[in-house]
């Protein structure tokens, strides 16, 4: 089969969402139907001891959440399906960033007990401002929650996008009878138990549901958004302009099917990349990639580094060569995988679209373009986040010192925490954005380094990078902390807002960066490709 066939058949996306939505759930489900699991696992199934796939670290499945970011591959019918698997939790929201540059759509999902939350809108505003097609995937409509027509006002008033229902939910709760199929025009009758009956259109007068109150009720609903509606267009959806929207339970395996089925159908191939030279289109013929992820100990037993890549272009064959473009070194890239969350299968080809999984002697580090052919292109650089949080940590027992700095290295190098050096006392400082991150690193640190630590709290500070080559030392303090990254760069703890303003109005001679400021979200549509 040419390569063009292979590119057009990968669908690779997202599943974002608030923690607690359905995520993990959902993400199952689809593992289910692609027949990689016999059994859905769910989130919740700590005291059974059944836990989902997609949570493949010890901490995942005795905190009962998704704190990294996992990649799963299979076939489904005419497609080839990569799904990443991101953390809800906002304390990890930097890895989820990060993991939404690797993907060409993205599936919402929202809780219809409480509609749009804030880390949805956080990580809806990445995918619109890439240009990333979003699918939503309204949840729990067994039970009650808020008005479908209120569900669809929220998503356009709050994240300022249209929507389009693909299916409309008959009742909810107690009420929930099932949906309303728009486009099959058909009405799938909710059974329980993870059972369901499709009605054809000319079937339904005659049937159960037919003569239902609710159901009448809900005829109304659909003849409201006929008319009043927006109008369903496949470009606006690729632009990520327009939202197709499905009403489901992914718990009660209800609605999740049909909506894989159509979400593959419209969800879009693997698309253009743009690099310091232009886009590079995935059907070039030679090999190329970035590396987005890096995760240390996949296999504690041994101290294994996997940088995970994003096949950009062409067909990767193992054992080829590669330039890292960083270094302009050449690789031979023997060892690689692909990944059903911590299981893992050597991989002998991928295709565009694809995410492989490449054995890292440390020489990688997130954002690297690997090529086979053409040189001194450099995929767009990954975002980088200033943490807010800071504190400093030590070893309890110095015996320990070098498993302490190894375990330090690799899980900063992972891109979830990072490293400071205070330049006056070499004290080792940790920055994070949330303090979930910090007890994963604790628990890290003992499980797959066999170390204890401690943390001194040094409270919220304001980052600020050092643009200057020479300044003075002197002017710094305890409330303007100098500092040395895990570069070697110089940059600044200010202790708050007023320390921040006073030193920079007192020292304009230097140079203070903002990284927020300099991270580029430039939005790009299929006609800048």
């Amino acid at each position: 089969m040419s390569i063009d066939n292979e590119i057009s058949k990968r669908r690779t996306f997202a599943i974002i969402s608030h923690p607690d939505a359905g995520k993990t759930t959902l993400t199952e489900k689809l593992l289910y139907f692609g027949k990689v699991i016999r059994e859905a696992g769910t989130v919740k199934g700590k005291k059974t001891g059944k836990f989902a796939a997609s949570d493949w670290m010890e901490i995942e499945k005795k905190r009962g959440i998704s704190v990294t970011s996992s990649v799963m591959s299979f076939p489904y019918h005419d497609f080839h399906v990569n799904i990443l698997d991101t953390p809800g939790h906002e304390d990890f929201s930097e890895d989820t960033y990060r993991t939404l540059t690797a993907v060409d759509s993205v599936v919402m999902i929202i809780d219809s007990t409480k509609g749009v939350e804030p880390q949805t809108i956080k990580l809806f505003k990445v995918c619109r401002m890439r240009g990333i097609p979003i699918f939503t995937f309204i949840n729990k409509l067994d039970r009650e929650g808020k008005d479908p027509l209120e569900l669809l006002s929220e998503i356009e008033e709050v994240l300022g996008i249209e929507s389009y229902p693909m299916n409309w939910p008959v009742g909810m709760g107690k009420r929930f009878l099932g949906i309303i199929d728009r486009e099959q025009h058909t009405v799938v009758q909710f059974k329980g138990n993870e059972q369901e009956e499709i009605i054809p259109a000319d079937e339904v007068e005659g049937s159960e549901i037919g003569s239902h109150p609710t159901y009448l009720e809900t005829l109304d609903e659909l003849e409201l958004l006929e008319e009043a509606g927006n109008q369903f267009d496949t470009d606006r959806v690729k632009r990520g302009e327009l939202t197709p929207v499905f009403f489901g339970s992914a718990l009660a395996n209800f609605g999740v099917k049909s909506f894989f089925d159509v979400f593959l159908q419209y969800a879009v191939p693997p698309q253009p990349r743009r690099t310091n030279q232009g886009f590079i289109s995935p059907e070039t013929e030679e090999f190329s990639g970035y590396i987005f992820k890096i995760q240390a100990n996949m296999n504690p037993a041994h101290r294994d580094r996997i940088a995970f890549l994003r096949v950009c272009s062409g067909r990767f064959e193992r054992g080829m060569s590669v330039q890292l473009s960083r270094t302009n070194k050449t690789l031979k890239l023997n060892q690689t995988q692909v990944f059903m969350a911590k299981d893992r299968e050597t991989v002998d080809e991928a295709f565009a679209g694809d995410i492989i999984g490449i054995y890292d002697p440390n020489v990688y580090q997130i954002g690297d373009t690997l090529t086979a052919g053409k040189e001194g292109y450099q995929y767009d650089e990954l975002p980088q986040f200033p943490p807010e949080m800071f504190k400093k940590v030590r070893v309890k027992n110095v015996m320990k010192a070098k498993q302490f700095r190894k375990g330090i290295e690799q899980l900063v190098q992972e891109g979830a925490i990072q490293y400071f050096r205070q330049d006056s006392t070499d004290d080792i400082i940790l920055g994070a954005v949330g303090q979930l991150q910090y007890e994963v690193f604790e628990y890290r640190m003992r499980a797959e380094y066999n170390v204890e630590i401690e943390f001194v709290p040094m409270g919220d500070r304001i980052p600020r990078w050092i643009g200057n080559d020479k300044f003075e030392k002197r002017f710094f303090d305890s409330r303007s902390l100098l500092v040395r990254d895990r570069n070697d760069q110089f940059a600044v703890l200010f202790e708050n807002e007023f320390t921040f303003r006073h030193f920079s109005e007192n020292h304009k001679e230097i140079q203070l960066i903002d990284l927020l400021q300099e991270n580029d979200y430039q939005s790009y549509s299929a006609t800048d490709k």
